[in-house]
């Protein structure tokens, strides 16, 4: 059955500050009760350019997430995706594992080679070559996944180390935290996520997915890991109009800002229309579909849930 997930990715509302966390709580119950299975939020420090920028309200994500675990009681948490350049992954692994502790074992860790070089240089964090950065997350993700299932655990690598490691209190899971890699690279990315990962985001087309999980499986096939046991996630934009005239329009509008983007990480259009596109993304070969509604409110993350889950159960 497929499932569905909800990303959360926008902090302004017309809300005072002090009631913006109720917001996005109510935000995040209106998504499980709708039949949701996962909420997501970005791990970000300052708001994307196309979401208002750097001085919009913008959450901590592992805070809001720990936060959010106390007030939902069924829905997978995690972040879509962190950078690996902002925390030591043994510090990264002990939060996930708190926030795995605290929702009763429903943390996911994502995580990814990190690309917002304004955001790095403004808050000082150090932004090296694409080629460190995955070197940094292939060690990162190890070192997760040894915290995550080992009593004790050791690692040495180039960028990063542990030595006899404690991880406690453990993971709720006996197997463990599912790790995520986000990210579409072809020669490298997707060789880790091959290489390591329980789940794999990306985004694009239908004709994108599969080619992306052609090159998938061919890394699979070069590290002997059978391609089934990684789960396929898709992330994009869902925006739900009400008839064929206004999605025409909603195409438009977001068509001149988004250009080639607009079918790659777009889904726009009435129930039917939005329908029948996210059932063209899960034959191309996804697991679970994650949207977010930037600006949406709970009445409008319900419809979509209904639809979604309606349609797909």
């Amino acid at each position: 059955m497929a499932r569905f997930g909800f990303q959360i990715p926008n902090f302004t509302y017309d809300v005072p500050d002090a009631d913006l966390f109720e917001h996005v709580a109510g935000l995040a119950g209106a998504a499980e009760s709708s039949g949701f299975s996962s909420v997501w939020v970005m791990d970000h420090f300052f708001q994307l350019p196309a979401l208002g920028g750097f001085d919009q309200p913008m959450l901590e994500g592992y805070t809001l997430l720990g936060a959010l675990a106390a007030r939902t009681a069924r829905v997978e948490l995690g972040t879509l995706v962190t950078g690996v350049t902002y925390r030591n992954p043994a510090l990264l692994a002990k939060i996930v594992t708190t926030l795995d502790v605290i929702s009763g074992g429903r943390a996911v860790c994502g995580i990814g080679a990190a690309w917002y070089d304004v955001e790095h240089d403004a808050l000082g964090f150090a932004f090296p070559s694409a080629g460190e950065r995955l070197d940094r997350l292939e060690e990162a993700v190890q070192i997760c996944r040894a915290m995550f299932t080992q009593g004790h655990a050791t690692f040495s690598g180039r960028y990063f180390s542990i030595t006899d490691a404690r991880n406690l209190p453990r993971p709720v899971r006996a197997e463990g935290i599912p790790i995520m890699i986000g990210g579409s690279g072809e020669r490298r990315t997707l060789r880790l996520v091959a290489q390591y990962a329980d789940r794999c985001n990306l985004h694009g087309s239908p004709e994108t997915i599969r080619h992306l999980l052609d090159v998938l499986q061919r890394h699979c096939a070069d590290v002997d890991r059978d391609p089934a046991a990684i789960r396929v996630t898709w992330l994009g934009t869902l925006m739900l109009t009400s008839s064929p005239i206004e999605t025409e329009e909603m195409r438009a509008i977001i068509g001149a800002g988004a250009g080639a983007d607009l079918d790659e990480r777009f889904v726009i259009g009435n129930d039917s229309e939005a329908a029948e596109r996210i059932g063209e993304i899960l034959e191309a070969g996804v697991d679970e579909v994650i949207v977010n509604m930037p600006f949406a409110s709970a009445d409008a993350i319900r419809r979509a849930g209904a639809l979604l889950t309606g349609h797909f159960a």
